[in-house]
């Protein structure tokens, strides 16, 4: 079953679908696994084979767009801004406890690319996560120039609760086009040709609700929106997916990897060939091996 729905974030209204799974027990409560795109993406990229794969292995999946995006509302259209995407996440496990058919004592976040490493943050955050996946995360092109101490975690952590995150024209990226295939001409903020690819593909095709242009804003926070200077601080089981071989720039393995080992609790790792891309082609041997791994660890964390 999939029922449309919406909730509110940061004073608009996000938009997407709950995937509730077939033959469960009338006194059982499916998990919830939450999830949300990448960059600029909608769910109806891709992303919502995931979901049903997952709510065949009996989940009950929370699939939406962020704020700006698709048919979410929120505006300037086309914004995206980690802060608020992060707050979006946190504003779906609120929406998820209100519902008397979902089990909100078993929630999991799904990421990937952009919103990858934003899982990463926002479980960091929020102790109702039980699990995280992250595949492909963004964690930056370089470490972080401030230590992964408590003292800045809390910084940033009081910045997510309520600090203010609007950017400004120093801030401010754009608009320029998510993809080009003419980096001289008509240079994007996401270069790489296989980003071009994916982009056109999927987003190319009717009733996704995706358009070709972003304004990316990263305010000046007193510590940075960063994935590594929140892995310290991380509880819940977390399995990243990370492709040796990224293309983007922001996803760079090594500091992928750094996230990870900073990392306490219970954790896998695990590499997947196909760039930053392979695995968001549905179907693919890729997109299989990626839900395999992810169902299971699922089941693990959430049964």
């Amino acid at each position: 079953m999939i029922e449309e729905i919406e909730f509110p974030s940061e004073g608009a209204t996000l938009r997407g679908r709950l995937f509730m799974p077939d033959a469960l027990p009338q006194v059982q409560k499916p998990p919830v696994i939450i999830m949300a795109h990448g960059t600029s993406a909608t769910i109806f990229m891709g992303v919502d084979s995931y979901a049903e794969t997952f709510c065949r292995a009996g989940f009950a999946v929370l699939l939406y767009d962020h704020r700006n995006l698709g048919r979410s509302g929120g505006e300037p259209r086309q914004e995206i801004n980690p802060w608020i995407q992060a707050r979006g996440y946190r504003d779906a496990i609120d929406f998820v406890e209100t519902r008397d058919d979902l089990d909100a004592g078993r929630i999991a976040l799904w990421g990937s690319s952009y919103s990858g490493g934003e899982v990463m943050v926002v479980g960091a955050m929020d102790e109702r996560i039980k699990a995280i996946s992250a595949q492909c995360p963004v964690c930056g092109t370089e470490p972080p120039v401030l230590a992964t101490n408590r003292a800045n975690f809390e910084v940033l952590k009081e910045t997510f609760l309520r600090g203010d995150v609007r950017g400004s024209r120093q801030t401010t990226t754009g608009p320029i086009p998510v993809v080009s295939c003419d980096q001289m001409g008509t240079p994007s903020i996401l270069k790489p040709i296989q980003a071009f690819r994916w982009f056109i593909d999927y987003g190319g095709r009717a009733g996704t609700h995706w358009i070709n242009n972003v304004t990316r804003v990263i305010p000046d926070t007193p510590v940075p929106f960063n994935p590594v200077l929140c892995a310290p601080f991380v509880k819940a089981p977390i399995l990243m997916t990370v492709a040796p071989e990224d293309e983007m720039v922001h996803a760079n393995y090594a500091v992928a990897r750094l996230a990870f080992d900073l990392m306490p609790g219970p954790k896998e790792w695990h590499d997947i060939r196909g760039g930053h891309f392979g695995l968001i082609y549905c179907p693919s041997d890729l997109f299989d091996e990626a839900t395999r791994l992810q169902v299971g660890f699922f089941k693990q964390w959430l049964s």
